[in-house]
């Protein structure tokens, strides 16, 4: 039924000339970077360019001898240096892993997550460029760690993928922190993923772990990690929260 649902808000956002009515608003996404521009102090402004031709943020941070490289992908309405963001974005390059925090659809302050459903094959595009941008800065070991909204978007970016036997894809593992609405067909993701969330997170995070852990443990080397007093957003939880992305990505990134 969740996927009828789905199809039919789809079906419904189409205009007559089959275009998606819905679109990200670009005008917040300047905003966005506007502020962050002026005072950035670590990493560098990437610019990236869509079929469409929009250009959006990415902010890449190198690691001293990285052992990989991250997409950060952050949550609904928020931009790639906001608070958790900007810290794990920077903490991550600290522990050995270069990032590439990148500014994901926006919509109006007042959008629902169900208002973002439109946007899926947007930031499909957006995580794609991405994992192309780091593999042609010489980076193999490519993972996505993304946090709420930016979860769900990741989960659509992967089962989007067409895997080819014998073919590794760009993305070598997956992190989600805090998913919002659960897992869509997990059989297609072939590679290892970590389920990250506090014991205090949104009770819609808390209540699907089961659920979610049933689904992963299917795929060899995922894990689910459930980090206690750690509230959504992980305020005074970052360093613990890093610290476990970066055990994970170093075991399952050896193999």
């Amino acid at each position: 039924m969740r996927y009828i649902g789905f199809m039919l808000i789809l079906v419904l956002s189409f205009s007559a000339h089959g275009q998606v009515v819905v679109e990200p608003d670009y005008d917040r996404e300047k905003r966005w970077a506007d502020q962050i521009l002026p005072s950035l102090m670590v990493g560098d402004a990437v610019w990236q360019e869509q079929s469409n031709g929009h250009k959006f943020l990415g902010l890449y941070t190198p690691a001293d001898n990285p052992r990989g490289a991250i997409i950060v992908g952050h949550g609904r309405g928020w931009n790639p240096n906001w608070q958790l963001y900007g810290a794990i974005r920077m903490q991550l390059a600290e522990l050995g892993y270069s990032t590439l925090a990148i500014q994901l659809p926006v919509l109006g302050s007042g959008a629902k997550v169900g208002d973002y459903i439109p946007t899926y094959p947007d930031s499909n595009e957006r995580y794609e460029l991405s994992a192309h941008w780091l593999y042609d800065k010489g980076y193999k070991d490519v993972a996505i760690v993304s946090h709420s909204l930016g979860a769900t978007m990741a989960n659509q970016y992967l089962i989007s993928l067409k895997y080819i036997k014998k073919e590794k894809p760009l993305i070598k593992a997956w992190v989600f922190i805090s998913i919002i609405n659960g897992l869509e067909e997990m059989f297609r993701i072939k590679v290892p993923v970590l389920d990250l969330f506090g014991s205090e997170d949104w009770v819609i995070t808390r209540v699907g772990a089961y659920e979610r852990r049933q689904q992963i443990m299917k795929v060899e080397g995922s894990q689910q990690v459930e980090l206690g007093g750690a509230p959504h957003f992980f305020e005074g939880h970052e360093d613990s929260l890093s610290e476990t992305i970066v055990r994970f990505l170093d075991k399952v990134l050896k193999k």
